[in-house]
């Protein structure tokens, strides 16, 4: 997952949009592009569209539900699990102590709807209160629903009353740098994907694309986007390059080689165990891009 594209559930017009914008993920939202009048409508909409449209998109398709708290999250699954979506977004999600009672709920949806146990992936959004920020550890383990972990700024903002997550200079203050780091350090303690959080001003493309190299140099695999014209940034911000592609087949190639040692030489540098697992990371991410084989 390189590009995560929201589009509002309750509208079919910016649903063609998205599902035509070239995104590895759509995500169809239910929760905060959503009034609450309009929740029911949306679910009717978003359900059926996907039916109807999914053999028209290469993009997989994961419907963000409104959190556990809401008491909306049911009916959010019984009118979506229908429609056989590859993945669920849980925001606000507390702990992995979340991840394993929406598990529990998808279970029973997919015996209902005859779809295998397991088939619907979860990513949640874990840095939108002040307890899932602190709890990022906690989700090693916790299910094989698990597709990866991306953060948010917004709601972290109104749950602890900051008055913005960024400095005068377009920064991130600390509070909001820990959250983004505690969420790309719980991705690799769980072995899945780090998806870094939107870039809210999308006519600013400049900062966006710094922020995505920033986002890539420092361990995410992709990043969520909230207008279609930053998915193209965002997928070649994400990409490997050929050089990269080619660079880290020679590492892998010269510990195979060599026997798989501690140790390696390559042209007059020396490549150690933690060089093969960053090459055999990147070349893992060119093949998920039909980069290599």
């Amino acid at each position: 997952m390189r590009s995560l594209l929201f589009v509002p559930g309750d509208s079919e017009k910016k649903l063609e949009k998205g599902f035509g914008a070239g995104a590895d993920v759509v995500i169809v939202d239910l929760e905060d592009s959503v009034a609450p009048q309009n929740k029911p409508t949306a679910r009717d909409i978003a359900a059926r569209f996907i039916i109807e449209h999914r053999q028209r998109t290469s993009s997989a398709i994961y419907v963000r539900v409104n959190d556990l708290s809401t008491g909306l999250t049911d009916d959010d699954l019984a009118a979506l699990v229908a429609a056989r979506p590859d993945g669920i977004m849980l925001p606000k999600s507390n702990s992995g102590q979340d991840v394993q009672h929406l598990s529990a709920k998808l279970r029973v949806h997919e015996a209902e709807n005859g779809l295998a146990d397991g088939a619907i992936r979860i990513l949640p959004i874990i840095t939108e209160t002040a307890a899932g920020v602190l709890a990022a550890a906690t989700y090693a383990g916790t299910s094989a629903r698990l597709a990866g972990l991306t953060w948010g700024a917004e709601d972290l903002s109104a749950a602890i009353g900051a008055r913005s997550a960024r400095d005068e200079r377009g920064r991130y203050t600390d509070v909001f740098r820990f959250a983004r780091t505690m969420t790309v350090l719980a991705a690799g303690s769980a072995e899945v994907a780090a998806i870094d959080t939107v870039f809210p001003d999308f006519r600013d493309m400049a900062a966006f694309e710094a922020e995505c190299a920033e986002a890539e140099r420092d361990g995410f695999t992709g990043k969520m986007a909230i207008h279609p014209a930053q998915v193209p940034v965002i997928n070649a911000a994400f990409t490997p390059s050929g050089e990269a592609i080619a660079h880290s087949a020679a590492v892998v190639a010269a510990f195979e080689a060599a026997g798989n040692p501690g140790v390696v030489g390559i042209d007059g540098k020396m490549y150690d165990r933690p060089h093969l697992r960053l090459a055999e990371r990147l070349l893992a991410r060119a093949k998920a891009a039909g980069l290599s084989d």
